[in-house]
């Protein structure tokens, strides 16, 4: 039997469309953009460590990603390097969604690491041994990962519900690691609002007092009154509308990783984690993880109630966000996770 090239032709169309139908998923999320920059302040706390998981497992890369993560002392650096254009992407707290729309500059939200910011703020016991109450710590210097970071915004609300202002403060930048340990044990500063594991470590050491704390969801629901989204993924809405497949394709990374992080025990994390990231104790490193493990999204889903918690708190301090019309519908966006669900359920 003869076969013509026009029967040939329609085979092949034939095929062809079956193979796309498919394989549609595939192909409809190759990424536009494959190279992609990721700024990150203070990489090796858990508030971030989805995004660790996702690098040293290879999620980025089964996407067809090839990213690059900068390691700055805090959020306000890392969202910096955004405005800049150095990076893409910044992996930082849902807060800066907000109080950038209210400088008229739209950055969104689409992906959730963290349902607790897991932010601790605790008195030194060698410079203040006598604390009691908020209005001891007017005129203290407070240490934060960096000035306006979410360490910074969580100590302004926590000073606004004890009656004190931002002014009433100093505040000073001592990063997410060594630095930070350093400035609290030479007497630098007063106070710490920082996170796990170097919250847990000065702790055990017996060098601070805690007096606000976001590890668990009680906790949380307890200092914000409602649930706080922590840290996300978020990018501006200029590269989302042009990217949307890079940012499908960095979504499911995340979304794979948290997943594995719902199933994985202390010993997996620490087989994958980074050695330096663990402070030399393995034993800490693990009882820190217990400690603020349930503040792990399980999925990515920005709840609906966060943005509104997340407004109302910077409202107590925030003058710059005073009549300001914020629409929060444009913050976030959980379109995004929702594919990757169904793709790594």
């Amino acid at each position: 039997m003869k076969f013509s090239w026009k029967q040939f032709g329609i085979a092949l169309c034939l095929f062809l469309a079956g193979y796309f139908t498919f394989n549609g998923k595939l192909f409809a999320q190759t990424p536009e953009k494959t190279k992609v920059a990721i700024a990150v302040g203070g990489k090796n706390l858990f508030y971030y460590l989805p995004l660790t998981i996702a690098e040293q497992l290879g999620y980025f890369k089964d996407e067809g990603l090839d990213v690059t993560i900068s390691d700055f002392a805090g959020g306000a650096k890392a969202l910096q390097a955004l405005v800049g254009g150095s990076a893409d992407v910044v992996s930082g707290a849902f807060e800066h969604t907000i109080s950038m729309q209210a400088k008229n500059q739209h950055i969104v939200a689409f992906v959730l690491q963290g349902r607790a910011p897991q932010i601790v703020m605790g008195v030194s016991n060698k410079t203040m041994p006598n604390y009691k109450s908020i209005a001891d710590l007017k005129g203290k210097k407070i240490g934060v990962t960096a000035p306006g970071s979410s360490t910074s915004m969580m100590s302004n609300f926590v000073l606004a519900k004890g009656g004190l202002k931002p002014t009433d403060v100093s505040y000073i930048g001592v990063g997410a690691s060594a630095g930070a340990l350093s400035a609290l044990r030479s007497g630098s500063i007063d106070v710490i609002a920082n996170l796990d594991p170097l919250i847990t470590m000065m702790q055990q050491n017996n060098e601070i007092r805690i007096i606000a704390d976001t590890r668990t969801l009680k906790d949380t629901n307890a200092v914000f009154g409602g649930p706080m989204p922590a840290a996300t993924l978020y990018a501006s809405a200029d590269f989302i509308k042009k990217y949307p497949n890079t940012t499908q394709a960095l979504t499911n990374a995340m979304v794979r990783a948290l997943k594995w992080l719902q199933k994985a025990g202390p010993s997996d994390i620490v087989k994958t984690v980074p050695e330096s990231y663990q402070l030399g104790d393995r034993a800490l490193y693990i009882e820190a993880f217990m400690k603020v493990r349930e503040a792990i999204s399980p999925d990515g889903t920005i709840p609906d109630a966060g943005p509104q918690v997340a407004l109302r708190t910077l409202q107590a301090f925030d003058p710059d966000l005073a009549g300001k019309n914020i629409d929060l519908s444009q913050t976030y966006t959980n379109e995004f996770v929702k594919k990757a669900n169904a793709k790594y359920k």
